[in-house]
């Protein structure tokens, strides 16, 4: 994804030295983030400078944006427009329901983040769970409808299945049945040859 100044891409090993940097301007914690590093998408400019980064973490059908940054400022809005076409495709990719940030800057506010009340609070993955800071979310899709045609279709499975097994466990009985049945007149005819054959024995020395 890119324009005429800028690109944005997912992080690569190299861009370690100027993240480092980065982060140390924003007084990010470098040692702790390093660890991160392919959860980031950085934006670089024609030249190859990097200029900014954010990073897109995932849980279930939850993704988190943090660690947002930029070593010019003035530039900041530009290159969130540019962030923000890539998480939109990041998330559709990934099925992500849900996204959360603890950044209220007018950009993301216009974006669609809103203060999570109590009721999306209850939906944050337990591993998040660890900041006092303010949540802010966006809901991309609707988690109950979705999960609720899920549940629907499941049940649906299991019927079909259920009908699927019994069907095969009644075609099973009946072709017992039929070899049992075979079984009996093979057994009968077998009886009926041997004591026909064992007449005919005795009939020839008399």
């Amino acid at each position: 994804m890119s324009t005429g100044r800028y690109r944005v891409r997912r992080a690569l090993i190299d861009d370690l030295p100027a993240l480092r940097e980065l982060w140390g301007v924003m007084q990010f914690p470098v040692a702790e983030l390093e660890k991160q590093l392919l959860e980031f998408q950085v934006a670089e400019a024609g030249e190859g400078k990097l200029a900014g980064a954010v990073a897109f973490q995932i849980d279930g059908p939850h993704a988190c944006l943090y660690g947002e940054g930029y070593l010019d400022f003035s530039m900041a809005d530009e290159l969130r427009e540019l962030f923000w076409e890539r998480v939109q495709v990041l998330a559709a990719n990934h099925g992500v329901f849900r996204l959360w940030r603890q950044d209220n800057s007018p950009f993301w506010t216009q974006c669609g983040f809103k203060p999570a009340s109590p009721e999306d609070l209850a939906r944050l993955p337990q591993g998040w769970r660890t900041s006092e800071a303010r949540w802010f979310t966006l809901r991309l899709k609707d988690e109950d409808a979705i999960n609720s045609v899920i549940e629907k279709e499941m049940a649906a499975f299991k019927v079909y299945e259920g009908r699927e097994v019994s069907s095969i466990r009644e075609k099973a009985r009946t072709m017992n049945i039929i070899f049992s049945a075979i079984g009996v007149i093979l057994g009968i005819v077998f009886i009926g040859l041997a004591v026909y054959l064992m007449a005919q024995h005795a009939a020839q020395n008399r």
